[in-house]
């Protein structure tokens, strides 16, 4: 066996597993955050849930499958930590975009969610004078 297929075994195995760990990870903490966007609908929450990590999943494994061709050969072992830290350092920018990504979105949901539950402002009832006009 090669180096260059040794670099492309380590960044599966490297890739794969931290996407998978980043993956469950939003799925346990998102699930608190989505329930209050969703004003305590647990059930939409946990569906909702599971179709981002589902997309999740899709975007990032399609996104290490398609970055795992090497364009030059690999010579030695410098060469495979080298190529390896700048796949995988890209791997793992790209999950924290998309980790980023999903809450601004979840905060514009959230943020809808609170104002539909604002009560509207109250009409004054009396006009209160001040000592200095304006």
């Amino acid at each position: 066996m090669n180096y260059t297929v040794t670099t492309y075994i380590a960044y599966l195995l490297i890739s794969v597993p931290l996407t998978i760990w980043v993956a469950k990870t939003l799925f346990k903490y998102g699930r608190i955050f989505l329930i209050d966007c969703f004003r305590g609908n647990a059930e939409l929450a946990d569906s909702v849930n599971h179709l981002l990590v589902v997309g999740f999943y899709l975007l990032n494994i399609g996104f290490v499958t398609l970055f795992l061709k090497l364009t030059g050969g690999v010579e030695g072992m410098r060469g495979v930590f080298e190529a390896l830290s700048g796949k995988v350092g890209t791997v793992l920018i790209v999950l924290g975009i998309m980790h980023f990504i999903n809450l601004m979105v979840f905060a514009k949901v959230r943020r809808k969610a609170t104002l539909r539950n604002v009560p509207p402002p109250v009409i004054p009832d009396a006009i209160v004078k001040t000592a200095h006009p304006v």
